[in-house]
């Protein structure tokens, strides 16, 4: 991986070659050893998980607890919609769904999708605006995959999710990095983008509400990212995994809602909103009301035929969608959010009372908030990696590090757990840092 300067912005060039082979007019780009490899340099989040988890001491009699990754699924205070379940047995009991289904999913899930999304957009989606995907990682693979072509590059966020980089360097597709501001609530630095970006920048990814950061884009930021992305004549790729986990002063707004200014790929899932990470059902919509989409590009038929070669969801799981839309009732997502704005509050307190790490913006979505890692008050760490390898070994609190989000010596923290486990892991990682704390410090630190 190389590192360089490109009109006043950093470029991330990924190298590795990729074999290629045509399928109506579009690049399906196939991983080669160099490929996977470029894709493993990227340091997974499942990857880095495993080392730090290993560190763990098998003799400490105390639970491990989970901080890196934000799974609610795992406490019982988190039990899925009864609706939802209920759902599912019920399509799975017909004996209808044991059979494949269509690439892009069966028509009446993409329906009721479809109408489920235009609920909060000026516009109203059809059925064939929708695909369905295993999840939002599919969903990720799917719309990268397409725009790689050669020599195209892609703008993504900094910190980010670091999946959207192993599948670039996995198609050979060209990254540069955009970044997120701290002191102003992780917004992307609109500045950036037009400096980084050139005639052959295909899309930019947006993640909203924010992961790692916790952040929610306000109406008139987003207006910003789409008259840029319409500036500079490219997509935008809208990360709204989180879509409605917001507990702050922003309401959610889907970015679709501007998709008249540029077009518009929402990716999105079932699992956050309905604590069901398991169920591996998301989608990719196609946000396009000017069809701009449709007369000038070959993407929608390259999404098409992409998903009639690969993984499809489990069948009864797409057709139990519609019951669980229509029937999950909202006392539901209400108690969800009481509790993430619980847990993220009782989180953003206790980070300011431990001195080794600082909060620059209290969450206001998603399960996660990003935290910096103050060195110069530790003895003995060399990283952030290194901070949380220790702290699993000395603790059994598994943190994720911020280097594999591309922001060395952060921390991301998950919130999305029971209150008391929350307590208690924090209250081990502020054991943890006065115990490294520098002993020569002077007063006041």
């Amino acid at each position: 991986m190389a590192t360089h300067k490109n009109n006043g912005g950093t470029t991330t060039t990924t190298n590795g070659a990729a074999a290629a082979a045509a399928a109506e007019q579009w690049r399906f780009a196939g991983a080669t050893k160099d490929a996977l490899a470029a894709a493993g340099d990227k340091m997974s989040i499942r990857a880095v998980r495993f080392r730090i988890s290993a560190s763990v001491d098998p003799n400490d009699p105390r639970p491990v607890l989970p901080l890196a990754h934000g799974d609610p699924s795992l406490f019982p205070v988190f039990r899925a919609a009864a609706e939802a379940e209920d759902a599912v047995a019920a399509a799975l009991r017909t004996g209808k769904f044991n059979c494949y289904p269509a690439g892009v999913g069966l028509t009446d899930a993409r329906r009721a999708l479809a109408e489920h999304l235009s609920r909060d957009l000026p516009y109203k989606l059809s059925t064939d605006d929708i695909f369905i995907t295993a999840g939002g990682t599919q969903a990720i693979e799917v719309v990268v995959s397409v725009l790689a072509q050669p020599g195209k590059n892609i703008l993504l966020p900094r910190p980010g999710y670091p999946n959207y980089d192993a599948r670039a360097a996995m198609n050979n597709l060209e990254v540069r990095h955009f970044d997120l501001v701290p002191e102003r609530g992780w917004e992307i630095d609109i500045d950036s983008i037009e400096s980084i970006a050139d005639k052959n920048t295909t899309a930019m990814v947006i993640i909203n509400p924010n992961n790692p950061c916790g952040s929610v884009y306000t109406r008139e930021h987003l207006t910003k990212v789409a008259e840029v992305a319409r500036k500079l004549g490219i997509l935008v790729i809208a990360d709204e995994v989180y879509g409605n986990l917001v507990f702050g002063d922003s309401p959610f707004i889907p970015m679709g809602t501007f998709g008249h200014i540029t077009p518009v790929l929402t990716i999105g899932s079932l699992s956050k909103r309905w604590i069901v990470p398991g169920w591996r059902l998301g989608w990719v919509a196609v946000c396009d009301p000017r069809k701009i989409l449709q007369k000038n590009s070959k993407i929608i038929t390259a999404i098409t035929n992409f998903l009639n070669v690969s993984t499809d969801p489990a069948t009864f799981v797409q057709a139990a969608l519609p019951n669980i839309l229509q029937n999950t009732k909202e006392e539901f997502f209400k108690r969800i959010i009481g509790l993430l704005e619980e847990t993220a509050e009782i989180c953003y307190r206790e980070i300011n009372n431990i001195k080794c790490i600082t909060c620059p913006h209290k969450p206001e979505g998603s399960l996660f908030v990003m935290v910096k890692l103050n060195l110069y008050l530790l003895e003995g760490i060399h990283d952030d990696i290194d901070f949380c390898c220790k702290l699993a070994k000395e603790e059994s609190v598994i943190l994720c590090p911020g280097s594999v989000l591309g922001m060395e010596n952060w921390i991301r923290i998950t919130f999305a757990l029971d209150s008391s486990s929350l307590l208690d892991g924090l209250e081990r990682i502020k054991s943890f840092c006065e115990r490294h704390q520098k002993k020569n410090l002077l007063n006041g630190f």
